[in-house]
């Protein structure tokens, strides 16, 4: 895994503390593809748990596999007890029991391409489902948004995770939806958008930044930096649009 991947850590409390969670309109849209109750699922780079909680609260049985062992211990802090942890990243996860469901919340894209997805239906029983969501969050005003730009500008050029297949943004299917449009191991690939508008204070929003890669990979200084020139730029309060990309697909039966 990448420096950036494994770059959470020591930001775990942080993590918890500025990221937001997770809609209930999400579980209901899995479970509606479902068409079927999950009984139990698999949880790929579980985070400090804002999925894990999503689904375990709705009867879910979810055994929850993370690689830094500080995001798994802030995880187990607020999942209920139900919930089996695992310290493991994805690409040592042995097949064995198979699952009905399998998710992995704005964590896949640290995952290794080669055999992504044989590795992931081998974890699935024929016909199960899998689940990728998340997205970016970003200011909702574009002068803001540019003013905030222009003051990262020094230290970096972008923040964001780049498309791992090279897809660019506009583009109808976005990742990894158009892997696994290609993948021989699955099928009735879909793509929606849950649109979410939230509001930060300045401080929150800073605190968010804090969270993201390619900020926790600077320097100390550096990120010292940036975020002292972030806050100066921003309004006491900013609004965000944090929409949330899913994909779903179904593990075929005949392979």
């Amino acid at each position: 895994m990448s420096g950036r991947a494994l770059s959470f850590g020591a930001m775990a409390e942080a993590y918890e503390r500025f990221r937001p969670g997770y809609p209930v309109e999400l579980f209901d849209m899995v479970m509606a593809y479902a068409g079927q109750p999950a009984r139990t699922a698999l949880e790929i780079g579980a985070g400090t748990g804002k999925a894990t909680r999503l689904f375990a609260q709705r009867g879910v049985t979810v055994i929850a596999t993370e690689p830094d062992g500080a995001m798994l211990a802030e995880l187990r802090k607020h999942v209920p007890a139900s919930v089996r942890t695992v310290q493991a990243a994805f690409e040592d996860l042995r097949p064995g029991e198979q699952y009905g469901l399998a998710y992995a919340a704005a964590a896949l894209h640290w995952t290794n391409p080669e055999g992504r997805w044989s590795r992931m239906a081998a974890l699935l029983e024929p016909g199960g489902v899998f689940a990728s969501f998340g997205g970016p969050i970003q200011l909702a005003d574009p002068a803001v948004q540019e003013t905030v730009r222009a003051a990262r500008a020094p230290f970096l050029e972008s923040d964001e995770v780049p498309s791992p297949d090279g897809t660019p943004p506009g583009h109808d299917m976005q990742w990894p939806g158009t892997e696994l449009q290609r993948s021989e191991w699955f099928t009735g690939v879909q793509q929606s958008v849950i649109e979410r508008r939230l509001t930060m204070s300045a401080p929150d929003y800073v605190g968010q930044l804090s969270t993201i890669s390619a900020y926790l990979v600077l320097p100390a200084l550096e990120q010292e930096q940036v975020f002292s020139q972030i806050m100066h730029v921003l309004p006491e309060t900013v609004e965000i649009a944090a929409d949330i990309t899913v994909h779903l697909a179904r593990r075929r039966y005949e392979q």
